[in-house]
């Protein structure tokens, strides 16, 4: 008896538009007509009973043709995987034959680079190789995972300390009204403790179309992670891990917002592929290589001394690219009584050794009742006068009248140097000086250069310009990737103005929401790892207080300001946290308490919990883990607000009052 893969493609074979020369069967040509609806097609397919009955549905005596299913059989590796499988219209990455950007699969969690969510590890300092518990979900067992959740234990960080955010607050201090109840607004910074995944569909409901730049530092699925996989796992798993974030962060971002996504050579060539689905070809933006070590050994041939950094759009047509395009290392001073003219950078262009002298640039200047000459030395000056100069010999580079045109305009500045007074000329970004037949006029200049996407190339930029401030923070050694918050400026200042919204779901130790928060834009941060509380908290802290690490003199940041901090209420998320805590001494006391609770999969019986309880005694530690964590009902992971009203949920009155003013009104 025929199986249907073959009895489908029997049947298209009878009709020589869906055979090649060869004989073999042009998919290609097939799923056009699939997707066209080709009223040749269907009657091919209806002319089959055991095809009928398989794609097409009797709804009150109409048939429905079930195009997506036809679609999904076609795609399938089971489905004749040497015919001709080129979609004119298709191009993406594949798994097991399906496209990865059509798979509604959901994968929870995935090892962080710097701290690997494994058996009983959840803190970055404890480097163990252990098996890392990894599980995909199939979307229709996500039902209720991904609504909207409880918040709890919300707090206000200031400079001055921390509060509990209650309606009894002080309504001058933290935005509250009293009339209302309101404890959280659209000015607050807010940094949450959850699942990613689960925070991003929450943060929906009030964010959704509004944040205007995101950047997340994703783990690199490296053979480095600490965690055991085969290679499955490594790249599919790691697609659809990203590909369920990507999708709610584009819904998160405003039209003319922008994200940046940083990656190595691992999967850099296919994140491109997956956000060219998700965001769009079009909406690509640019690949940014960066350096992140200069020298040091490598155990590799070539030592890898680079990651990337891909920029896309929403929607191209709407990005502003914010930074000036300019070298900020020249361009670096600004000019609070010609601010229109832009930034400008100093240059000693009034004293130095001339390749061709002038007795017309040979003349003294005086500024704020100094004189000076050029070269400093009057004696030497006199000389020159006399006709006793060399071919190479001191001078100005401006002509007096142009001096004197340029003094009484705001371009000469008057410095004191090691040994004697120096003048310098300013070179503003947006005008310039020009002379008409001995007549100055100031017009304006463009001196902007494209940024280049080698920009983030310098080493001011890699993580060994992160060191120091690592020690400063205390982090040196819990986090071996810590990017340097001149990175992180260089990207914000690209997509962001000030006041705008930043995004940051692999938050890790804090550095975009420290840099945002010191560049005056607003932030979330989300990061799942028990350290959020003593390392970013902490860090965020500091920028509080005023630290005098990073970016902190560049932008002038003295303290200020607050940030909200608030975790996504657990439920059924305590049980894999107990899981994962279980040594060879408890783990079948929490088995028992398991295999007891009401919040595992709902549909296992009794007796299928028996059935695989037979072997259960036969496996490793870890394995046992990973049986039970599969056991526990991905629903119910975290509480859901609209359930928060139950009994049963232990929801407290402040939860209440938070979480309906983080949603109130939306």
């Amino acid at each position: 008896m025929k199986n249907i893969f073959d009895t489908v493609a029997d049947l298209l074979l009878t009709n020589d538009k869906y055979k090649a020369e060869d004989g073999k069967l042009l998919k290609a040509v097939v799923y056009s007509d699939v997707m066209a609806m080709n009223e040749t097609l269907l009657t091919l397919l209806l002319s089959n009973e055991d095809v009928k009955e398989t794609f097409f549905k009797d709804v009150q005596g109409t048939l429905v043709f079930d195009k997506q299913k036809f679609a999904w059989f076609m795609e399938s590796k089971e489905f004749l995987p040497d015919s001709y499988t080129s979609y004119t219209n298709k191009i993406g990455l594949t798994h097991n034959g399906n496209f990865i950007s059509q798979t509604n699969d959901v994968v929870l969690d995935f090892p962080y680079k710097d701290c690997v969510l494994e058996g009983g590890q959840d803190k970055d300092d404890q480097k163990r190789s252990e098996i890392f518990y990894n599980e995909t979900i199939a979307s229709d067992e996500i039902s209720r995972m991904l609504a909207p959740k409880v918040f709890t234990n919300a707090k206000r960080y200031t400079a001055v300390g921390e509060k509990d955010l209650t309606g009894e607050l002080d309504p001058d201090t933290i935005h509250v009204e009293e009339e209302t109840g309101i404890t959280f607004n659209d000015d607050d910074n807010l940094i949450i403790k959850g699942n990613n995944l689960i925070a991003l569909a929450s943060l929906l409901k009030r964010y959704e179309g509004k944040v205007k730049c995101i950047y997340i530092d994703p783990p690199y699925n490296t053979q480095n992670d600490s965690f055991n996989y085969n290679d499955s796992f490594n790249h599919s798993t790691w697609l659809t891990f990203m590909k369920n974030r990507l999708e709610l962060a584009r819904k998160l971002l405003r039209e003319d917002g922008s994200i940046f996504v940083q990656c190595d050579d691992n999967e850099q060539a296919y994140l491109k592929v997956l956000m060219d689905g998700i965001f769009g070809r079009d909406n690509f933006i640019a690949e940014f290589p960066r350096v992140t070590k200069r020298g040091g050994k490598s155990s590799s041939v070539i030592a890898n001394n680079h990651d990337y950094v891909l920029m896309f759009a929403k929607n191209k047509n709407n990005v502003k690219i914010y930074a000036p395009k300019h070298d900020d290392d020249k361009f670096n001073q600004k000019d609070k009584y010609f601010a229109e003219r832009g930034y400008y950078k100093l240059n000693q262009t009034l004293d130095y050794d001339s390749l061709q002298y002038s007795k017309s640039l040979d003349y003294p200047v005086t500024l704020e009742g100094k004189t000076l000459y050029p070269g400093g030395n009057y004696n030497m000056y006199q000389q020159r006068q006399n006709g006793k100069h060399r071919r190479a010999d001191w001078a100005w580079r401006w002509s007096e009248n142009l001096f004197n045109f340029g003094l009484d305009n705001g371009f000469i500045v008057l410095k004191e140097g090691k040994d004697r007074p120096r003048i310098y000329t300013k070179t503003y970004q947006k005008v310039k000086i020009v002379d008409n037949n001995g007549e100055y006029t100031i017009v304006n200049v463009d001196r902007t250069k494209p940024l280049s996407t080698i920009e983030l190339t310098n080493n001011m930029y890699s993580n060994d310009n992160a060191t120091k401030h690592a020690e400063l923070l205390g982090i040196k050694n819990i986090f071996d990737y810590t990017k340097p918050e001149s990175l992180i400026k260089k990207l914000i200042s690209l997509a962001a103005d000030k006041n705008d919204l930043v995004l940051d779901f692999h938050l890790g130790s804090g550095t975009t929401a420290a840099v945002a928060h010191k560049m005056g834009r607003r932030y979330i941060g989300v990061e799942q790892m028990d350290y959020i509380q003593d390392i970013t908290v902490e860090r965020l802290k500091k920028v509080l207080e005023g630290e005098q690490g990073g970016i902190s003199k560049a932008q002038n940041w003295h303290g200020g300001g607050s940030f909200v901090y608030c975790e996504l209420k657990e439920d059924a998320n305590m049980l894999i946290n107990t899981i994962q805590k279980a040594t060879e001494d408890t783990i079948e006391s929490v088995k028992a308490a398991i295999y007891a609770n009401e919040r595992i999969v709902p549909y296992l019986t009794k007796q299928e919990l028996a059935d695989a309880d037979k072997d259960f005694e036969n496996l490793t530690l870890e394995e046992k883990k990973q049986a039970l964590i599969k056991l526990v009902d991905k629903n119910k992971l975290y509480v859901n607000a609209s359930d928060m009203d139950d009994e049963s949920y232990h929801v407290s009155d402040d939860d209440k009052k938070f979480t309906n003013s983080f949603y109130k009104g939306v």
